[in-house]
C-alpha cells in the first residue's frame, strides 16, 4: 500500500508564538520583546488573545540579529544597518541561515571539548 503524497509529514509553519521562537532561537522572551523596541522589521502581529504571533521572515531577522550581535559582535546600532544592507540586497534569508550555520559549528566545537574535557579527567 503506497502512502499519500505529504502523508507523514508535518506542514511548513508560516506563524510561531514568542514561546516557539525563544526555543528555535535559544534567546528569552524579554530579549525578543526588547529588540521589538530596537529594531523596525521586527514587529510581529498579536493575535486576538494579545499574543505574539511571528512569521517565517521575522524568524529569520531575529536569527540575522542575534548573530549579529552574538556571534559578530556588532552593537545594536551596527546591527540595525548591517541587516537595513541585508534586505536592500535582498540577502536576508542567506544571512540568516550563514549565522546559524555559523553558531552550530560553535556549539559542536564547544560541545567537542567538554567530550575532550571529560575524557581527559576520567579515571580509565
Amino acid at each position: 500500500m503506497s502512502a499519500a503524497k505529504g502523508e507523514g509529514k508535518e506542514p511548513i509553519r508560516e506563524f510561531f508564538s514568542i514561546g516557539d521562537v525563544c526555543e528555535m532561537t535559544q534567546l528569552k522572551a524579554h530579549v525578543l520583546r526588547y529588540w521589538e523596541s530596537q529594531f523596525k522589521f521586527l514587529s510581529p502581529s498579536k493575535n486576538r488573545s494579545g499574543n505574539r504571533v511571528y512569521t517565517r521572515r521575522e524568524v529569520e531577522f531575529v536569527q540575522l540579529v542575534k548573530h549579529l550581535l552574538y556571534t559578530e559582535k556588532y552593537t545594536i546600532e551596527g546591527a540595525r544597518q548591517k541587516v537595513e544592507e541585508h534586505r536592500k540586497g535582498g540577502g536576508v534569508r542567506p544571512a540568516a541561515r550563514r549565522g546559524l550555520e555559523a553558531e552550530t559549528v560553535q556549539l559542536l566545537e564547544q560541545d567537542l571539548k567538554d567530550i575532550l574535557d571529560l575524557l581527559e579527567h576520567t579515571d580509565g
